[in-house]
């Protein structure tokens, strides 16, 4: 198991991956992978399901959102709280309006009401680089593993990158909360052992 102390490289490792994506191959591979989460058995089954709104070099899960209101589906989204440095789920109908960036180009939704944590079905987490077994490498601040930790959190998880952001091994520490499933453009990989709310 790596040591902690390599996340920093490894991070700009992965950072250095998407910056060599283009954008055309960016989109094809966003639509691939948004594409397998929508027929998944567990997006049927979801009523409520939180999104990550996709920084540029991200993979973009506009489509999924598309697809969830479509499909009569809510979508709710974090908002930042820094004062308690966790993220609040707020309900989104729109990838247009209503929604602000914050000062580290994140995009959140301007206002609204915390959506309630035990009502979310699924959760789609993003991150730098995931392994096969789904742990993950996100950005350092740890919003993610604490929203997903929460007591009240009964739904699943479900990692979403690309395939070229999977990675050997990661430096795991007792508090990185382990996934559900991880969604790429090549396929959907479940871990049974962490799926316990099925």
């Amino acid at each position: 198991m790596l040591e902690n102390d390599h996340k920093p490289l490894i991070r700009r490792q992965l950072r250095q991956v998407l910056a060599n994506m283009s954008d055309a191959e960016r989109r094809a591979k966003s639509h691939a992978a948004c594409a397998l989460v929508a027929a998944s058995p567990e997006f049927a089954q979801a009523s409520s399901i939180m999104l990550y709104l996709s920084m540029p070099q991200e993979l973009d899960t506009s489509p999924l959102a598309l697809r969830c209101w479509q499909t009569g589906k809510t979508v709710v989204v974090p908002k930042v709280s820094w004062d308690q440095r966790r993220m609040l789920p707020v309900e989104i109908t729109s990838l247009a309006v209503g929604l602000t960036t914050s000062g580290l180009g994140v995009r959140e939704p301007a206002q609204g009401v915390p959506f309630l944590v035990n009502l979310i079905d699924l959760v789609i987490v993003p991150g730098l680089g995931f392994t096969a077994s789904g742990h993950r490498i996100g950005r350092g601040m740890g919003f993610y593993d604490r929203f997903l930790a929460q007591s009240d959190f009964v739904g699943l998880s479900c990692g979403l990158c690309f395939e070229e952001q999977i990675v050997e091994q990661l430096p795991v520490l007792d508090h990185d909360m382990p996934l559900s499933m991880l969604a790429t453009d090549q396929g959907i990989r479940r871990f049974a052992s962490h799926c316990i709310h099925q």
